[in-house]
C-alpha cells in the first residue's frame, strides 16, 4: 500500500513538473525576426529586412522607455561618420616605415555603404530632413613635432593614391591651418612644427536621431512592432526556433515569444544575453567595460569659430577609442563643441546598467582568457587609473594642447556612454583584448549577437550585410533580394576603392538625397 502511495506521489510530482515546464514554454506570440535593443543596430537591421521582405513580422524590444538612449545617443558617442579620413589609429606605421592603409580603406568603403542605404531611405520619403541626423563637417588630422609631422605626410602621400581619399588636402602652413581651425592654431607658437590633413567630405552624424527616424518609419509598416520597457529574461533553443522570455516592466508580466531569427544588438549588454542563449560559439568571449567623459561648450563665440572634427594622436598606452579630438557636433539642431573622450571605468556594461554586469559575465569558459588579456594590457589599466584621477583643471590642460587659449569657465564635463571591448580566446595567443566589432552567430545563423564598439555605428549597414550572408543565405541568393539590395546599395558586390566612376556616381547620389557637399 505504501509502495503504491509513493509511486502515485512520484507520478503526480512528475506530472506537475511537466505541467509547469509546459507552462514555462507556453508560446504567447510567434514572430519571424526578434531584435533585441532599440539602437542603431536593430533600427538598421529591421529597416533592411522590411525592404527585403515586406511580409516579414519584426519585433524590437528595448529595456528603457525610449529608443537610442544608450550607445546610439548623440551624447554617448563621437558622432563622427567614421570614414578613416582623420582617425590616425586606422593607418599604423609598419616597421619598415611604410603606412598600412588596409583598415582605413575597409572602414572608408563601409561608411560609403552606410551613406548609400541612408540616401535610399531618404529618396523614398522626401518629407524627411536628412540634416536632422547628418551634416557636413570637415575631418582634420592634426599633429605637432617632427616625428608625427613626418608620419602624417607619409600617411597623406599613401592615402591620396586611392580614389576614396583623392580629395584630401595637406598643409604645414600656419596661416592656411589657421583658416581650417582657428581655435586650434591661435595662441600657438609659430615656430612649432605642425601639420594637418583635411577632408571636406567629412560628416557629423547624430546616430540617435537616425535611429528614431528608421524605427519610426519601420513601425508604420504592417507586422512591425516596437516594445519599450521590455527586458529580455532568457533565450533558449525551442525546436528549430528560439524561445525568448520577455518581461514587461510596466505591468510586471512575462511572455514567451517564439522567433525564427533573433538578433542581439543590445550594446554592452549583448555579451550577457549571448551567454544566456547557451550556444557553443559564445564560449570564451568576455568583455572589458570602458566609459568616457567629454568637455563640452555651447559658447557661441567659440562654437561659431570652429567647424571641423580634429583628431590627434592617442597617448601611449591609450585604447584606440580614446584618441583625443575637438569636434563640431549638431545635437537636436544645436551646435556644440566637444573635446575628449577622457576614459572612465565602471563595472557596468551599459550607462543604465548594473554594477554587477562585469562580474555576472564571468564564466568557466572565459575566465582564463580574461585573466590573460588583463596581464597583456597592464598599460591600459594604468592609463584608465590615471584618467579616472584627472581633475577638471588637468582635463583643461589636455584641451589646451589642442586649443591653447581654452578657458576653464567655458567648458563643462559631461558623461559619455559605456563601451564593452571584446575579450576572446585566440588559439595561438590566448586571451586577447580586441577593439572593433564582431558578429557571433549560432551554427545555423538563426541567432546572432554583435559584440564590440567603434566604428560600429558608422559601418552598421556593412555589418548588417555580413549578417544577412550568415543568417539569410537562401533568401540572399534569390533574384528578388539581389535586385533589392542593389537598389538600396548600388555598389553592392563591388569595390569603390577600385572603381572611380562608380565612386563618383555613388557620392553624387549620396550628396543629392542626404543634402551634403
Amino acid at each position: 500500500m505504501r509502495i503504491k502511495l509513493i509511486i502515485s506521489l512520484i507520478i503526480l510530482g512528475a506530472f506537475l513538473i511537466c505541467c509547469k515546464e509546459s507552462q514555462n514554454h507556453m508560446v504567447d506570440k510567434k514572430v519571424d525576426a526578434l531584435l533585441i535593443g532599440g539602437g542603431i543596430m536593430s533600427a538598421t537591421l529591421g529597416s533592411m529586412l522590411r525592404e527585403l521582405d515586406p511580409h516579414m513580422s519584426i519585433d524590437i524590444y528595448e529595456k528603457l522607455d525610449s529608443v537610442a538612449f544608450e550607445s546610439s545617443s548623440a551624447w554617448n558617442n563621437a558622432g563622427t561618420g567614421h570614414a578613416a579620413f582623420c582617425e590616425l589609429n586606422y593607418t599604423p606605421e609598419r616597421k619598415d616605415g611604410s603606412i598600412d592603409i588596409r583598415k582605413a580603406l575597409e572602414i572608408s568603403e563601409s561608411f560609403e555603404v552606410s551613406k548609400q542605404f541612408w540616401a535610399y531611405k531618404f529618396s523614398k520619403n522626401k518629407d524627411l530632413q536628412p540634416n536632422l541626423f547628418i551634416n557636413n563637417v570637415p575631418h582634420v588630422s592634426f599633429v605637432w613635432g617632427e616625428q608625427d609631422v613626418d608620419f602624417l605626410k607619409k600617411r597623406y602621400e599613401t592615402l591620396i593614391q586611392n580614389p576614396l581619399f583623392a580629395s584630401m588636402k595637406y598643409s604645414q602652413d600656419y596661416e592656411e591651418l589657421k583658416s581650417w581651425m582657428p581655435l586650434i592654431i591661435e595662441g600657438r607658437d609659430k615656430n612649432q612644427k605642425i601639420a594637418a590633413t583635411k577632408m571636406d567630405l567629412g560628416t557629423d552624424v547624430d546616430f540617435g536621431a537616425l535611429t528614431r527616424i528608421l524605427i519610426d518609419d519601420l513601425i508604420k509598416t504592417p507586422k512591425a512592432n516596437l516594445y519599450v520597457q521590455h527586458e529580455i529574461i532568457n533565450i533558449t533553443k525551442y525546436n528549430d526556433h528560439w524561445l525568448v522570455k520577455v518581461k514587461d516592466l510596466a505591468n510586471n508580466t512575462v511572455k514567451n515569444i517564439e522567433a525564427k531569427f533573433v538578433f542581439i544588438g543590445a550594446g554592452g549588454k549583448a555579451l550577457t544575453l549571448l551567454q544566456k542563449s547557451g550556444i557553443q560559439e559564445a564560449k570564451g568571449f568576455g568583455g572589458f567595460p570602458v566609459g568616457g567623459q567629454w568637455l563640452v561648450t555651447t559658447n557661441p563665440q567659440l562654437v561659431n569659430q570652429h567647424s571641423a572634427k580634429v583628431y590627434g594622436q592617442a597617448a601611449i598606452g591609450a585604447p584606440p577609442m580614446s584618441v583625443p579630438h575637438l569636434d563640431t557636433r549638431y545635437i537636436k539642431g544645436q551646435k556644440a563643441l566637444l573635446f575628449g573622450p577622457f576614459a572612465t571605468f565602471s563595472t557596468k556594461f551599459l550607462k543604465e546598467g548594473s554594477w554587477f554586469d562585469l562580474f555576472g559575465s564571468i564564466t568557466f569558459s572565459n575566465i582564463i582568457p580574461m585573466i590573460q588579456a588583463g596581464f597583456k594590457n597592464i598599460s591600459l589599466t594604468k592609463y584608465l587609473i590615471e584618467q579616472v584621477l584627472l581633475s577638471k583643471e588637468q582635463r583643461i590642460k589636455a584641451l589646451q594642447e589642442y586649443m591653447p587659449n581654452a578657458k576653464i569657465e567655458d567648458w563643462d564635463l559631461q558623461n559619455a556612454g559605456q563601451r564593452v571591448q571584446i575579450i576572446k580566446n585566440d588559439p595561438q595567443k590566448g586571451g586577447i583584448l580586441q577593439f572593433g566589432t564582431e558578429l557571433v552567430s549560432s551554427s545555423d545563423g538563426k541567432l546572432v549577437a554583435l559584440l564590440g564598439a567603434s566604428p560600429g555605428a558608422s559601418v552598421t549597414v556593412k555589418i548588417m550585410l555580413d549578417l544577412l550572408e550568415v543568417s539569410f543565405k537562401k533568401e540572399l541568393q534569390t533574384t528578388l533580394w539581389q535586385e533589392k539590395i542593389k537598389e538600396m546599395i548600388p555598389s553592392y558586390g563591388q569595390k569603390l576603392s577600385e572603381n572611380i566612376e562608380l565612386l563618383k556616381k555613388v557620392r553624387e547620389r549620396n550628396t543629392q538625397f542626404l543634402k551634403l557637399l
